[in-house]
């Protein structure tokens, strides 16, 4: 099994959404925010080699985002998700499963684009894509806060491909993967569990999206249920720290992987590093 971090962009949002009810005094200590208040974020993916299965874990921003809502979050740097998988010698056609844990712009948009025409298509044209039951009925059907978040043009075309597959509950989508689902960001997000053999990486998305979500109170403005969210992210810290297990961190422009510790405050992060650094 090889597992990789696929960069694919960048982008900038409001410090006081990211972080919710945290007072900006304590969250800038931890992750500072520009003259506007923009913090930087990554957007990662994780590509998950294993047997014959090249299994890619969220699709990023992607191309063909509309300038008037682009404007909006300030997207940077040089990194896209089709170079940086070709950088690891991966094409589109190689790919056989996209996972995306919810559907939200920033996660899914990577998988579809728009050709010469302007017409849609599927980026991973051999790939089955896969979303939880749960997610796919709230982008279907979204709730006033989460809308802006559902582009119809990340939607449609996974209805009509043909490609995608509607996952009901937790389980291994193979020896090594498991999906787990989670509600408080947003309905039926998918946090994938990756067994490397000697070590469990854990791909927990918008639950954990950064380091300094650790600390239980940070809570992105975004989740639609918060109080459920502390909760799982204290479940799966526990757990975590208790397996000796890796986080990896699909936002945190800073930090790309840690481990866990236990200290007087609560479990908090211990060793830092790249993911090429540890598989």
């Amino acid at each position: 099994m090889k597992v990789y971090s696929i960069e694919t962009g960048n982008f900038k949002v409001d410090g006081g959404a990211m972080f919710g009810v945290v007072p900006k005094v304590l969250w800038e200590r931890l992750y500072p925010a520009d003259e506007q208040n923009l913090c930087p974020c990554a957007v990662r993916s994780m590509l998950i080699v294993d047997g014959d299965r090249k299994m890619l874990i969220d699709t990023g921003i992607g191309n063909k985002l509309h300038e008037d809502f682009a404007k909006h979050y300030h997207m940077f740097g040089s990194d896209n998700l089709i170079t940086s998988l070709e950088n690891i010698g991966v094409k589109p056609e190689d790919i056989t499963d996209v996972i995306l844990t919810h559907l939200h712009f920033d996660h899914c948009g990577g998988t579809t684009d728009r050709n010469t025409q302007g017409e849609l298509f599927m980026v991973f044209p051999n790939a089955n894509v896969m979303v939880s039951r749960a997610q796919w009925e709230s982008a279907k059907n979204p709730n006033l806060r989460e809308k802006p978040a559902f582009l119809e043009e990340n939607i449609i075309p996974l209805k009509t491909s043909g490609k995608l597959k509607l996952i009901d509950g937790p389980g291994m989508l193979t020896d090594n993967v498991e999906l787990r689902l989670y509600n408080g960001h947003t309905k039926g997000l998918i946090c994938v569990l990756v067994n490397t053999g000697d070590k469990r990486l854990v791909f927990a998305g918008d639950l954990l999206p950064g380091m300094q979500y650790i600390r239980l109170p940070y809570i992105s403005a975004y989740d639609i249920e918060p109080v459920t969210t502390l909760n799982e992210k204290q479940a799966l810290l526990e757990e975590v720290y208790n397996n000796g297990d890796v986080l990896f961190f699909q936002h945190d422009i800073n930090n790309e992987a840690c481990t866990l510790s236990k200290t007087k405050k609560g479990i908090r992060e211990d060793k830092t590093f790249k993911l090429n650094e540890i598989v």
